[in-house]
């Protein structure tokens, strides 16, 4: 019998976590610039966002040389061996990408004729962070980061509970 070693689980977890913590970032970064009303490209700061892609999407996976996934009458999927990856290099991880992106909407236009950046009418555009959002996705990637720890906890644990059978 061999033994191969098989870490998907925590790579899996370790990619959420990076992920998140990139956002928390993105977000520490908003916060700390929701006042800068001049960037050095000479625009107020434009509130920045992480998205996450799948490079290949979940259909072109399921659907391998026009074979389609059927159901057996029990209700359970059965997988033909076509569909079946016997690639070990393959990691789930690695297919996603994720890009920093810039929010383009507007921000707030306030009056304050006395600020240096201020228009001719005394109006000052504002960069368009919004404070309660910033903190509402803050502890959304910290619970998202918590639950990937949770579940990379739960693999070390499998892994350890294995070698002692």
């Amino acid at each position: 019998m061999k033994i191969l070693p098989n870490f998907l689980s925590f790579r899996i977890s370790a990619k959420g976590m990076s992920l998140q913590k990139r956002k928390m970032d993105l977000i520490t970064e908003n916060i700390a610039n929701m006042d800068t009303t001049k960037t050095p490209k000479g625009v107020p700061y434009r509130r920045k966002f992480l998205t996450v892609q799948q490079k290949d999407n979940f259909r072109n996976q399921l659907i391998y040389s026009g074979q389609k996934l059927k159901l057996k009458s029990n209700g359970a999927v059965y997988f033909p061996s076509a569909l079946v990856n016997t690639n070990k290099n393959n990691d789930i991880s690695e297919n996603l990408t994720s890009k920093v992106v810039e929010d383009n909407s507007p921000g707030e236009m306030v009056y304050m004729p006395e600020h240096p950046d201020a228009n001719e009418e005394g109006y000052v555009q504002m960069p368009n962070v919004n404070v309660v959002t910033e903190m509402v996705d803050m502890i959304s990637a910290s619970r998202s980061f918590e639950a990937n720890l949770t579940a990379f906890d739960a693999s070390k644990q499998i892994a350890k509970d294995s070698l002692e059978i």
